[in-house]
């Protein structure tokens, strides 16, 4: 698969940074399951500056935002029902999301697959009450879970 196309397909994996499959590409060849690509992906994120990785968790969209978000997350969001919240349940993620990025300056994720609304308001209040050094890991954490789901239903449909 030439770069471009390689990138066009699994630059998406992590939310608005094609730069993570820019750093796999030169070993595509060898990365033929989504879980060599995850971990090879991975790799990349873990290695990376902080102020790069604090990039990519900014670069993730709000739960249950009316905001502009990617496909992949829409679906997500979609899935858990945030798109279905009830006016109390809407002001509540508004609530926690100014909350929770007041008190560490990026936006709250988590994998929201086989989530529901109850389990993801649950999920926002505990992990208000981390640390940020805490958080910052649990973030990144969360995001190679997506990246996995999403590499999951790329090798899926290989189109």
């Amino acid at each position: 698969m030439a770069e471009i196309d390689f990138t066009s397909r699994f630059g998406a994996v992590y939310e608005d940074s094609p730069w993570v499959a820019d750093g796999v590409w030169a070993h595509a060849a060898e990365l033929t399951t989504a879980q060599a690509m995850a971990a090879a992906m991975a790799e990349v994120v873990d290695t990376a500056p902080y102020e790069k990785k604090l990039a990519l968790i900014r670069a993730h969209p709000q739960l249950a935002s009316r905001a502009r978000m990617a496909d992949a997350s829409i679906r997500e969001q979609s899935g858990a029902g945030l798109d279905q919240c009830s006016p109390a349940e809407f002001a509540a993620f508004q609530r926690l999301n100014a909350a929770y990025n007041d008190r560490f300056g990026f936006p709250f994720i988590v994998a929201v697959k086989g989530m529901g609304r109850a389990d993801i308001l649950a999920a926002f209040e505990r992990r208000l009450a981390n640390d940020p050094e805490t958080e910052f890991a649990e973030a990144i954490a969360q995001i190679h879970r997506i990246a996995r789901f999403r590499l999951d239903d790329l090798f899926k449909d290989p189109s």
